[in-house]
This record gives C-alpha cells, structure tokens and sequence, in this order.
C-alpha cells in the first residue's frame, strides 16, 4: 500500500513539472514574441529616420548649390545721355550705326557711351540708309552704283547700302540726265566724252547714252566753249586745236565749229 502512493505521488509530480515546463516554454515564447516585435518596430523607427535624414540632405544639398542670381550691372549716366542724343539725332537726319557711333563721339562721348547709345536707340539700319540715300537724292545726282559706294562710305554695311539704293526710288535715267546737265553747267564735253563720264560715275552705257541724248547740249556751242578753255591756258594753232577737240571726242565738223568761233 505504501509503495502504491509513493507511485501515485511520484506520478502527480511529474505532472506537476510537465505543467510547469508548458508554461514556462509558453512564457519564453511569448517574451520572445515581445522582444521580436520591439526589435521589428525599432528597424521601422531607424529606417523612417534613416529616410527622412536622406531627404533632408538632399533638400540641404540643393539649397546650398542653387546659384544665386546676379543683378544686371546699371545703365550709367554717361550712357543714359549718350542714348538720349543718339535718339535726338535720328529724329532729324539719318545715320548709319558707325555713323551715330562717330557723331556720339565727337559730342563728347567716351566710346563705350556711344556705342550703347548706338545699340539701343532703336534704329533699323535698313530704314536709315533708304532715309540718308533719299535725301542724298534731293540735291544731288547719283548712279545706282555710285549711291551704293556713297552709302557705304556714311559707314553703312554694303547689304544696307544695297537695301538703300533698292528702296530709295531712285531711277537710273533720270539721274543720269540730271548728272549730264550738272557736269555741262560747270565744263564743256564732247557728246562721247559725257557718254564716257557718265559711265565712270556708275551710270550704264544705255543710261548714259540716254542722258547725253537728252540733256539738250548743242554740241557745236560745247565745242566752242572746250577750245576757249584750251586758248586759255595754251596756244593751238588751228589745226592742232581742231585736232585736240576731236581727240576730246569732238567730231571734225564740231571741232572746226569750235576753232571758228575762237577766231580761227
């Protein structure tokens, strides 16, 4: 009997322990859970963290390497008067960049002043050399050729002069019969040698042909007034001066004319 209930208390204890072993095993589990979700959410905590320092280096970065921006230097007052002047100037004659450039300058400018006054005026080159060749045009008389040459030597550009000449009305013919009146009003020219001198000043041979046609020269009279110019200056007998006058490009008659009425 005894023996029997050494067994069952031997029994009842290790149940007893079994019991325990469960619930110590249970316990271990559950820290080991606890301790699993601390180190899960301090991961989370340093990664977030992680995260956010990354973007707030970058945000740093691109604060700190943005280029600042740079104020445009001022317009000084030399510049502000040369400016002024240079649109004085265009509101009553016309100019080429160089031109206003030059003019600037010799008001007093340094060159840089002028030069900005140039640049910024608002002129259209284009338009100011059609202005300076028309108005080249009221007193003068000019080949296309020769309008274009005057242009560039204001300082315009030869495409400009060019543009200039193309738009300033100017016709060939016309001009070239204005410029044979004004070369008879102060010299005596053979019929050839206006033809000749036309085409030296630019105009071409059917211009120049046109306007020694219909400048109304009498040839004889001009004979005349070249051989006077000739006795002026030297002797001619008479057939040296009639030689001399047809080598003018006189003909024999009109050279013969012209000694007659100097007295030979």
């Amino acid at each position: 009997m005894k023996r029997f209930l050494m067994l069952i208390f031997a029994a009842l204890l290790a149940l007893s322990l079994a019991a325990c072993g469960n619930a110590s095993n249970n316990n271990s589990d559950e820290s080991l859970k606890i301790e699993a979700d601390k180190t899960e959410k301090t991961t989370e905590l340093t990664t977030d963290k992680a995260a956010t320092d990354l973007i707030t280096a970058e945000q740093t970065t691109v604060v700190t390497t943005t280029e600042p921006t740079t104020a445009s230097p001022s317009v000084t007052t030399g510049q502000s008067n040369a400016l002024r002047k240079a649109k004085s100037y265009l509101s009553f004659s016309a100019f080429s960049h160089t031109g206003l450039v030059e003019q600037l300058e010799y008001e007093g400018f340094s060159n840089d002043e002028a030069v900005y006054g140039a640049d910024n005026c608002g002129a259209d080159w284009n338009e100011q050399a059609v202005k300076k060749a028309k108005s080249y045009l009221q007193f003068s008389s000019f080949s296309y050729e020769s309008l274009i040459q005057q242009l560039e030597y204001e300082g315009f550009t030869h495409d400009q002069a060019v543009y200039g000449a193309d738009n300033s009305g100017l016709n060939g013919s016309d001009q070239a019969v204005e410029k044979a009146k004004s070369y008879l009003s102060f010299s005596a020219f053979s019929y050839t040698g206006l033809i000749e001198q036309l085409e030296y000043e630019g105009f071409s041979h059917e211009e120049a042909v046109k306007a020694a046609d219909n400048c109304g020269a009498d040839w004889n009279e001009q004979a005349a007034k070249k051989a006077k110019s000739y006795l002026n200056f030297s002797a001619f007998s008479r057939e040296g001066l009639i030689q001399q006058l047809e080598y003018e490009g006189f003909t024999y008659e009109q050279a013969a004319y012209g000694a007659s009425a100097n007295g030979y």
